[in-house]
């Protein structure tokens, strides 16, 4: 009899549980933030924190470990070169889950799974017009726009353009078809 075994069965086998879990990890450190069930969750962040101490160790031993878990050599190095060494003053808790709504379709519900020290995300570039920097003004006065001509390029003449045929399934097999009677030879 089984004593003190405790996982959460998320409704498959064992190997189909184990990939499962395997692949939310993989996506964990790779997008640093993923939003899945609850349940699917809770089990995400064990391997996650394991993997991330396997991290914080570095060595030869805990990379193959970490590799006999994750089975993707791209995202042990990055878990060992980017991910671990964020986390080396923290002792545990590298992973938090934020609880969500209910899923419409069969009311799961859903959280999002995230590294606590995430990497800065880029600003975006505000859309619509920049506005130029104005330069201090110099000593010298400012030359006349009329002064410089800008060389002008003689406009160049456009074809008509034919109107497309939109290509669909039909004109896929039409075109088959075409090609299947010019190789065909002509019967007197």
């Amino acid at each position: 009899m089984p004593h003190s075994v405790y996982t959460r069965n998320l409704g498959r086998s064992r190997s189909w549980r184990k990939a499962t879990v395997r692949s939310l990890t993989s996506a964990l450190l790779k997008h640093e933030q993923i939003e899945t069930t609850l349940a699917r969750a809770k089990e995400t962040q064990r391997l996650a924190e394991r993997l991330i101490t396997l991290g914080k160790s570095g060595s030869l031993s805990s990379r193959r470990r970490a590799l006999s878990l994750l089975d993707d050599t791209a995202m042990v190095a990055r878990l060992f070169s980017e991910i671990a060494p964020r986390f080396t003053q923290r002792p545990g808790g590298y992973t938090r889950i934020l609880h969500g709504n209910h899923r419409p379709g069969d009311g799961a519900s859903m959280a999002v799974l995230e590294l606590v020290e995430r990497t800065p995300q880029k600003t975006a570039k505000p859309k619509g017009k920049v506005k130029e920097e104005v330069a201090p003004p110099s000593s010298a006065p400012p030359k006349p726009k009329s002064a410089e001509k800008p060389k002008v390029e003689p406009p160049k003449k456009e074809e008509p353009r034919k109107p497309e045929k939109p290509k669909g399934f039909l004109e896929g097999l039409r075109s088959i078809f075409k090609k299947d009677r010019k190789d065909r030879p002509k019967n007197p």
